[in-house]
Order: C-alpha cells, then structure tokens, then sequence
C-alpha cells in the first residue's frame, strides 16, 4: 500500500485526469485539492478511470453528489466496474454563468446548452428566458461547439473560467435558482491510504442485501451499536440488466455508506465484521481524512 501523503501537498508533481474541457467544474476541483497539479481533460469518465488504471495519471475526480440535483448515480456505476479506491474528496462551489459569443444579447438567445445537471440546477432562470434546452457531455464542451460553429442564437451555462479561456461574455453571473450549489467531489487512486488513527477518517463501503423485513435495520445496526456516524446512505434497486456489477447473479440492492472511522479502529473492523452476517457482497471502496468542522 502506498501512502498517498507523499505527494507534495500543492499537487506539483500529480496528474489529475477529469472529464471534460479545460473550464469544467471537474477541473476547478481537481486545482482545489491539489492548486499546481497537472489536469489531463478526458473526453468521457470512463477514460478518466482508464487512464489512472493504465498509469498514464496519478488520480481521477469524480463529481459525486450535488446539494441541489443530489447523488450522480452513474458515477456509482463507474466506482464499482473499475475498482479505484477513494483517497480524498472536496466540496467544491458552483457558480453557473450564462454565456454567449461577443455582442450577443440574452435577448437574441433561442437555446441554451449545458450538461443535465447544470440545466436541472437553472430551471427557474431558463425558463424565463423561454429557451430551448439542449444537453451536452460538459459545460466547457459546449463552448467549443458554439464558438467553432459561431452560433449567435445559442448560449451556454459554464464558469466564469471557461468564458476567459474561450472568448465568451458573461451575460448573466449566479445564474443557478439556489445559490448554496455545491457539488461534492472524489479523488480516486489505485492504491488506498493506509488506515491509521491520528485524525479523522472517514470510510466508503457497497454492499448487498437480500430482501426481507428488517435487513436495512440490522445493517444499520452495525454502525449504531458502535457509535459510528453514518454521513451518507444510498440505496440503488438492481435493474434488469445493470450497468453495475455488484455479484456475479446482479441480485439484491446495491447500498453506499459513508462512515465517520479509519478502518485500523477495532470498531470499525468488528461493524464490518458484523455486516458480513448480513451482507450478500461488500467491499471497501475507500478510505480518506476529513476534517469535522469545528474542531
């Protein structure tokens, strides 16, 4: 195992694979965690976990979780097919812009185009401009195409960054309905930290369980019993034919906790312990430091 502490700490010598453009929110947070780190922009995020798999980077990040559309539930998919472990995460503020090409009012505007999310997290305001809405791969993507293709009729929601970097004007800043928007990042590797005791760490682990009354309580048991927090619970039906894999016959529901404890604390060990009484299939998905605000 590798302690991934030995990077330098502003990211000098890392290489951080994202999905999208340079201008992506996925960018900016990989530059939070590590501000002189080397982003390598991936066309899709399947290519991000392949390129930390074939060595080409260092890490990945992965947007996770966003306080106003919720958990990406795709990006769970992705965590369990490619087997990464989760070293770090980072809670990054979105502030959406509506752009468009110089001298275009958002009067002339007839689409806009952005990732789902982004339109999902601007629908009061797109929908007093009366615009069509168009989905794209990324925010930053959508630049690209507008700019090369010179549309005069068409604007984007990006950062303020990705109007910078290609030559757009901000038409209208703080364009989200809800301004507390902040999405929730992971930093994925292929080794895992060492589990130690000296800060706070918190945990990531999927596991399966059959169905029947009172299986989802005898799970969460385990935890309470001992006194650990869980921070986040999600719970994912097995469809037909899923993308993920969770075992080899796809049965049960896939759940997702987090939980505040470092995998080398004898409480944690005897939680999971006790949660393989119950559990179809689990795995630890990762393991990293946080700090608890206020202390």
């Amino acid at each position: 195992l590798t302690d991934l502490s030995t990077f330098p700490s502003d990211g000098s010598k890392v290489h951080i694979a994202y999905q999208g453009v340079p201008g992506a929110f996925s960018e900016a947070a990989a530059l939070k965690t590590y501000p002189k780190c080397e982003a390598v922009p991936c066309d899709q995020l399947e290519d991000a976990f392949k390129a930390v798999e074939l060595w080409l980077v260092d890490k990945a990040v992965l947007p996770i979780e966003n306080s106003l559309g919720g958990s990406i539930h795709r990006n769970y998919d992705l965590l369990l097919r490619h087997r990464l472990h989760i070293v770090d995460e980072v809670q990054l503020v979105v502030d959406h812009c509506l752009l468009g090409l110089p001298a275009v009012r958002k009067e002339d505007l007839k689409r806009v185009l952005s990732h789902p999310q982004t339109l999902a997290q601007c629908e009061i305001n797109l929908s007093k401009l009366g615009v069509v809405r168009e989905s794209v791969d990324d925010t930053a993507g959508a630049a690209q195409f507008i700019a090369s293709s010179g549309l005069r009729d068409a604007g984007f929601v990006a950062s303020a960054r990705a109007a910078e970097i290609y030559g757009f004007n901000i038409l209208a800043e703080r364009f989200q309905d809800d301004s507390d928007n902040i999405t929730r990042f992971l930093i994925l590797s292929r080794d895992p930290i060492i589990p130690k005791t000296d800060r706070p760490f918190k945990t990531s682990i999927v596991f399966t369980l059959e169905e029947g009354p009172g299986l989802m309580f005898k799970a969460l048991a385990v935890f309470s019993l001992r006194g650990i927090n869980l921070t986040k619970i999600e719970s994912q039906p097995q469809r037909k034919h899923p993308l993920r894999v969770v075992d080899d016959s796809n049965n049960g529901i896939a759940k997702y906790f987090d939980f505040e404890a470092s995998m080398a604390e004898p409480r944690a060990q005897k939680a999971l312990e006790h949660l393989q009484v119950h559990a179809l299939f689990s795995i630890m998905m990762g393991l990293l430091t946080f700090t608890i605000l206020g202390n």
